[in-house]
């Protein structure tokens, strides 16, 4: 029997879970829950405001550093894609690196990493410096934020979990909007004309702060009894994801030369030969960075497959979105961003009602969030056909809303359903292989989506009419994406997202 982590954080699992992944049997009784742990929740959410806020905040400083370094094309593309590369590809090592040495350790390693991190992107003075840091900045993202998952997973008694998921729901909303306004204020404000460099200055203090309130309120969470790190495992699994995440990061732009489809083909084998190790290395009764006996369980496995979809589908429609208001629209990015506005907003109010919504009708809060989005892309595709080249910019503002109040009620309790059930000593591998799952499906979004967008655009657009067609074509994929997600919605156990709100 696995020992328990401590007196404040062992956790009962439902019983629906398999054996395999399961915590002690559910007889024994519940620890007294933890009394800081509602004022450590927007401490450890800080780290998920941050991460988001940084992989959407330099698509609108782009051109600053070209400008302000002299930055190529290429250059460009590392900046902006090699944080989220450095993130996808760390995730499921920095989780299990938490089971290892503690949740709250990694949490404040990797807050306190990040900060410098940023500080050295916010004082870069050539763009090799400024490359280097952001992927340092990725790197450490992926330490810090499996363990808010984590954490939360193992603090907060079943009955509270949904709360503190629909404010997790919230803070991802809220992290991605800001990217795209804040950064458009930032660097339209020009503080101290430091130009673009106040979008990564930003987070010193606010990961000092983080830091110092870790240290005071959070708990220690390491177990007794902790699983041993598996290097081949890690540097394996991690090779397949970069293998397979750098071409869709920077193979669109640079027009998919040769080595991006060899990257791609070159992932599969890779990963098969991590997943047999892995398999051998847990039957020998070792600890594999990825349990496999996690995929026997439905819930798990599907939720993993429907984080990517959906972070697919809402990354490309934000990219989509923000070229057609830029490039089609001609709005600045102050202008630009502000739109994003009320999506956030619907975005953050939905996940927060999430957690209602999911204790009467369980899983199906995911099928009802998606069927939300669903009417929001398809009454886009209605308004773009009707207004054409008189469109008006609020005349988005309904669609948008829709498609951010149909996210935010599907991640808080689809993360809830993925993690439900999961035993502590996995807490961080398996919160990691979420993220994973959703930023690599982000990653592919983008890509996908973006190729269909620049593609209907053609190369020499001739005007507003063409960003129409483009935005359509995108919308219909949406579509598709989004109908898929409702299908797979219905394969889950209705009890998965609502078990712990009823008990």
């Amino acid at each position: 029997m696995e020992q328990p982590v401590s007196a404040t954080t062992e956790h009962v699992t439902t019983p629906t879970v398999p054996a395999s992944a399961t915590t002690p049997p559910a007889a024994e009784p519940f620890p007294e829950p933890d009394p800081r742990r509602w004022r450590m929740l927007p401490v450890i959410l800080s780290a998920m405001f941050v991460a988001m806020f940084e992989y959407f905040v330099v698509n609108v400083a782009a051109p600053s550093f070209q400008h302000d370094l002299h930055t190529s094309d290429a250059g460009i593309e590392l900046v902006v894609g090699g944080y989220g590369f450095a993130y996808a590809a760390g995730l499921i090592t920095g989780g299990r690196l938490g089971d290892l040495l503690g949740y709250k350790r990694m949490f404040v390693l990797g807050m306190a990493a990040f900060t410098v991190a940023s500080l050295a992107c916010g004082i870069a003075t050539s763009s090799a410096m400024l490359i280097a840091a952001r992927l340092v900045q990725g790197a450490t993202a992926a330490a810090m934020v499996p363990q808010l998952l984590a954490l939360i997973n193992v603090v907060y008694p079943l009955h509270e979990r949904p709360r503190a998921m629909a404010w997790f729901g919230a803070t991802i909303g809220t992290g991605s909007v800001a990217g795209q306004v804040l950064g458009g204020v930032l660097l339209e404000a020009n503080l101290f004309h430091w130009t673009w460099r106040p979008i990564f200055l930003v987070n010193v203090p606010i990961g000092a702060i983080a830091v110092v309130l870790a240290i005071r309120w959070l708990p220690d969470t390491r177990g007794a009894q902790r699983p041993r790190f598996d290097p081949v495992g890690a540097i394996a699994i991690a090779a397949a994801i970069g293998l397979a995440l750098a071409p869709l990061i920077l193979g669109r732009a640079e027009g998919w030369p040769l080595w991006t489809w060899i990257s791609m083909a070159a992932s599969v084998p890779v990963l098969i030969v991590a997943l047999r190790w892995e398999s051998r290395l847990g039957r020998a009764g070792g600890s594999p960075m990825v349990d496999l006996a996690l995929f026997k369980e439905r819930t798990f496995s599907i939720g993993l497959a429907l984080s990517g979809l959906m972070l697919a589908m809402f990354g490309g429609f934000m990219l989509a979105m923000t070229l057609f208001l830029q490039g089609g629209m001609h709005m600045s990015p102050v202008r630009a961003g502000l739109l994003f506005g009320p999506l956030g907003v619907a975005f953050a109010g939905s996940s927060m009602l999430a957690r209602r919504v999911s204790g009467r009708f369980g899983s199906r809060v995911i099928a009802i969030g998606a069927a939300l989005s669903t009417t929001g892309l398809v009454l886009l595709g209605v308004v773009l056909t009707w207004r054409g080249t008189d469109l008006a910019a609020w005349q988005l503002l309904p669609s948008m809303m829709l498609v951010g109040a149909g996210n935010g009620l599907v991640l808080p309790s689809l993360v809830g359903s993925v993690l439900a059930g999961i035993r502590s000593r996995n807490a961080g591998a398996a919160s990691g292989m979420l993220v994973t799952a959703q930023q690599f499906g982000g990653a592919a979004g983008v890509t996908v989506l973006g190729t269909v967008f620049f593609s209907a655009l053609g190369s020499h657009p001739s005007g507003f009419g063409d960003f129409v067609t483009a935005m359509r074509w995108v919308d219909a994929v949406d579509v598709v994406t989004i109908v898929a997600i409702l299908g797979l919605a219905f394969l889950l156990p209705k009890q998965a997202a609502g078990m712990a709100a009823r008990r």
